[in-house]
């Protein structure tokens, strides 16, 4: 129900949007996973509630700003729109050097077959620490017109890292295995439509955790 209304609200305050100039926001920065990736294959503008991001190119999008360390929950609610690639999605955390060749984070991303997949960037190179694995948890695009909607959570304690959809942990890692104290962002890959409608930072605890 709350995805069809979002669907709806976005088909109502589109066209007006758009007939304003939608802007990216300001304050964010993306950096994509290939240096040459041509910018223009990047939509990513405010559009309340949140953001919406259409790919083109793989890669992270930031607000500079955005840090966490300590124990910390991370929550990005998004919603999927109907595409056929099979491209993962979600959020990182422990962000470090974002414009260096040592950039450095832990991401935790979805993809419409209802797997995830945990994975931590150093440089050029990654590190597969959860692979792609299934979980009920996760809400499956399976076709048609309607976005479907999910809510990826991280939660950061003092030993543990544990990490949520839809309200159900899917897996729990050991904290020194991660990076987890910086930058926080989104991460997108190829070619893919979504709404973001919220992207929060708050300590653990907070909200009855």
């Amino acid at each position: 129900m709350r995805t069809a209304v979002l669907a709806v609200a976005l088909c109502i305050i589109a066209p007006a949007l758009a007939a304003q100039e939608l802007e990216r926001p300001k304050e964010w920065k993306v950096r994509f996973d290939r240096p040459n990736a041509n910018p223009s294959g990047l939509y990513f503008v405010n559009m309340p509630p949140g953001w919406h991001i259409t790919t083109g190119p793989a890669g992270i999008l930031y607000d500079p700003g955005r840090r966490a360390a300590g124990e910390y929950r991370v929550q990005s609610k998004i919603h999927l729109f109907p595409g056929d690639r099979r491209e993962g999605f979600g959020v990182f955390i422990g962000g470090r050097d974002l414009t260096e060749d040592s950039q450095s984070y832990t991401y935790f991303l979805i993809r419409k077959d209802g797997r995830f997949l945990i994975k931590r960037r150093s440089g050029t190179g990654t590190q597969t620490v959860t692979p792609w694995t299934d979980h009920p948890a996760i809400v499956k695009h399976l076709g048609g017109e309607d976005p479907v909607e999910n809510v990826l959570a991280v939660e950061v304690g003092t030993n543990v890292v544990e990490f949520y959809v839809n309200g159900e942990k899917v897996t729990s890692l050991p904290r020194s295995n991660l990076d987890v104290e910086g930058i926080v962002g989104l991460r997108v890959n190829h070619r893919l439509n979504l709404h973001v409608t919220e992207l929060t930072v708050e300590p653990k605890g907070v909200g009855g955790r």
